[in-house]
């Protein structure tokens, strides 16, 4: 007999392992979409959100704050604020010199950036696995089977929050309109006099924000990480992107949902230790049929 309580139950896991891959996804969508490159430095940032978390836990500890409520918000701006800067800084020294280079130096050079910061990690903070506590704890009963833990619903809830606002941003603000314009033309955007040297590591900074989201609420829900793990989330984030059409937000999410829940699904009913090749077989599948990725639209050369 088919169990549907634990279907649900493998839904509500792939529902937040989504929204993790659709938070990072978004830095990708948002830098192909203004500049058309990858940047592959980006798993990296939410490596390094992860131990800004434990950082700012520590000196919360440190000075006697032990409310969960000020701990959390202390430790989300504080995560967010430097991993902007790690943002900008990674477009002022791997973007920008090679702006007008060949698409393939740009792409080097983030690669080289990924490894930098890795290694930075690796060296600085050593190459065990670190552990933060858990500061989040309880869980919610949706049936008499199947259950969801309050940091799963802050996962949930900070990932439809972050979207919202950011599709705020993009659609009724100036500064979304620069964004948008930059997207559409760039040389044409300069002529206009919107300054592609303050969009472009704005477009950055709110993608890296974005991963310390997912960053320091992942940390706080598996409670530990090492500098190897942005390479491989990286990697489903970009594949989330690239599923639901790099370039297009509401793909990102929605590729980054698709994927977690294929995942999820297959772990579940299957075999754990295929969820990979089945994750990415379910791409190679959706780019046969739609090369351009699910919500993605097909490039128009200028002429």
């Amino acid at each position: 007999m088919f169990d549907w309580n634990y279907l649900a139950q493998q839904l509500i896991n792939g529902l937040t392992l989504g929204s993790i891959y659709g938070l990072i996804a978004i830095g990708y969508s948002l830098v192909y979409g203004i500049i058309g490159m990858i940047n592959f430095a980006h798993g990296d940032v939410y490596m390094i959100s992860a131990y800004l978390t434990a950082i700012a836990l520590a000196i919360c500890s440190l000075f006697g704050i032990h409310s969960v409520i000020a701990s959390l918000f202390i430790t989300m701006f504080f995560a967010m604020s430097i991993t902007g800067l790690y943002g900008w800084a990674i477009e002022r020294i791997a973007y920008r010199p090679l702006r007008h280079s060949t698409r393939l130096a740009p792409l080097i050079s983030a690669i080289g950036m990924s490894i930098v910061l890795e290694e930075f990690v690796r060296i600085s903070q050593g190459a065990r696995n670190q552990a933060v506590p858990m500061l989040i704890k309880g869980q919610w009963h949706i049936d008499s089977l199947t259950l969801i833990s309050t940091i799963q619903m802050m996962i949930i809830a900070a990932t439809i929050i972050s979207v919202f606002f950011l599709s705020i941003i993009i659609n009724k603000t100036s500064i979304g309109r620069a964004m948008r314009a930059t997207q559409q033309d760039l040389l044409m955007a300069e002529i206009l006099g919107i300054s592609a040297n303050k969009i472009i590591p704005l477009v950055f900074v709110i993608g890296s924000v974005m991963a310390a989201i997912a960053g320091c609420l992942v940390s706080l829900n598996y409670g530990s990480f090492n500098y190897a793990i942005g390479f491989i989330i990286g990697i489903k984030a970009f594949t989330s992107a690239v599923l639901g059409g790099i370039g297009s937000l509401p793909g990102a999410m929605l590729g980054g949902l698709l994927l977690g829940m294929a995942e999820s699904l297959y772990t579940g009913f299957f075999e754990s230790d295929y969820k990979d090749v089945f994750a990415f077989s379910l791409l190679i599948l959706v780019l046969i049929l739609k090369p351009s990725g699910l919500l993605g639209t097909a490039d128009v050369e200028k002429v």
